[in-house]
């Protein structure tokens, strides 16, 4: 050990003012407070750290809130959008139902009124032939008696029989 060797303690010995000069140093600093000031820094530094810490799980805690707001808002859409789809067929089933009701009302009427149209016109063609063939009628039997009338002057029952006639055609 070189520290009991009385050579080191000669004061021309530059190993010895070497650590003079550190002891000195050291009792200096410590005198100083530098280890105060350090501690102290290093203590800021670990407070801001910590404070960063803290603001960083608040912001996280924040976020997960809103997610968890947003999931549930995003539940109650997608639940919103089921029921307005739901509400949306359920219109387009009932539309559907009410415009078969219409169409077939309107099938309904339509046929009524053509029914209607075709009996109004079988009975307007009917008493035009009923009147043709009263008309041909009356014209032979104008013939038929003009042509008997020219052989024989009077006939008293061809006479009743055209009084008939006309009520009979009419």
């Amino acid at each position: 050990m070189e520290f009991f060797n009385p050579h080191l303690y000669d004061l021309a010995n530059a190993e010895l003012w070497v650590a003079i000069g550190l002891i000195a140093f050291f009792v200096i600093v410590a005198v100083a407070g530098v280890p105060k000031l350090v501690g102290g820094a290093l203590d800021a530094k670990a407070a801001k750290i910590q404070a960063e810490l803290d603001e960083a799980a608040r912001l996280r805690a924040e976020a997960e809130a809103l997610l968890a707001q947003i999931r549930q808002e995003k539940a109650e859409a997608e639940a919103q959008a089921a029921e307005m789809l739901k509400a949306a067929e359920a219109d387009a089933r009932r539309l559907e139902e009410e415009s078969k009701v219409k169409l077939e009302e309107s099938l309904a009427r339509r046929q009524q009124l053509a029914e209607r149209r075709i009996a109004q016109a079988e009975a307007q063609a009917s008493a035009e032939v009923k009147a043709a063939a009263a008309d041909l009628a009356a014209r032979a039997a104008e013939q038929i008696l003009a042509a008997r009338l020219a052989g024989q002057k009077s006939d008293p029952m061809l006479d009743a029989a055209i009084a008939q006639l006309g009520s009979r055609l009419n």
